[in-house]
């Protein structure tokens, strides 16, 4: 049986993430694990955006490490907005996935990065992503694309969602104890469409945290 997205309803509050159930062959598992579930959550105003691909110009933004091994490659195809809120907004986002992915490497999902790059609901979502990799006996390998990105400002100025794509069409999952790839072929459950609320750290620095993640999978529009 594949590996499909599961309601885990007491996760969240307001929301409920989606977490990847328990059955399934270890080739179809593995490779859906690698579609990073969550939670819903309305926004304000859109505005069209986007930020240059690959890794940080820094192993460590905001002072956090977010490096990754070689062979895990995220990539942000996207330019950065004009809007200096939602820049940066914009770039914390794509560190909070990496957070994700160095708390898969790391095997754990107290890694500093995580506590910093997520808060509230999107705290509990990374963790309970990682912990499904743990317990899978997985980790990850190949390339993960993230592109055609929008942002859109709350009225209020305090949040800013980050809507994006992604393809996972070279993406896999890996068993740790046999290194083993588990390869799938492609199709229309490569592509992911997510949005994700992100908030403004209060101490007034230009630190982006998720409170809140959606995905939508299976996203024809995403092809």
């Amino acid at each position: 049986m594949k590996r499909r997205s599961l309601p885990v309803a007491a996760a969240l509050t307001a929301s409920a993430v989606l977490l990847l159930g328990a059955c399934g062959s270890s080739e179809d598992s593995s490779k859906d694990n690698a579609k990073i579930a969550g939670a819903d959550q309305g926004t304000e105003t859109p505005s069209k955006s986007a930020e240059p691909s690959g890794a940080p110009a820094a192993d460590k933004p905001d002072g956090v490490d977010v490096s990754l091994p070689k062979d895990m490659n995220l990539v942000f195809d996207w330019e950065k907005p004009k809007d200096e809120n939602e820049a940066a907004a914009m770039s914390d986002a794509a560190n909070f996935f990496r957070a994700i992915y160095r708390g898969v490497d790391k095997r754990t999902a107290k890694d500093a990065a995580v506590a910093a790059y997520a808060t509230g609901e999107g705290l509990n979502y990374a963790e309970t992503q990682i912990n499904a990799w743990i317990e899978g006996g997985w980790t990850a390998t190949g390339t993960l694309r993230h592109y055609d990105a929008t942002t859109r400002s709350a009225a209020n100025g305090k949040s800013v969602e980050v809507a994006f794509c992604a393809d996972s069409g070279t993406f896999y999952g890996k068993e740790i104890k046999t290194e083993k790839v588990l390869k799938t072929d492609p199709s229309i459950e490569d592509f992911d469409y997510y949005k994700i609320i992100m908030i403004k750290y209060p101490t007034g620095t230009d630190l982006w945290q998720a409170s809140k993640v959606f995905v939508e999978t299976k996203a024809e529009k995403c092809r």
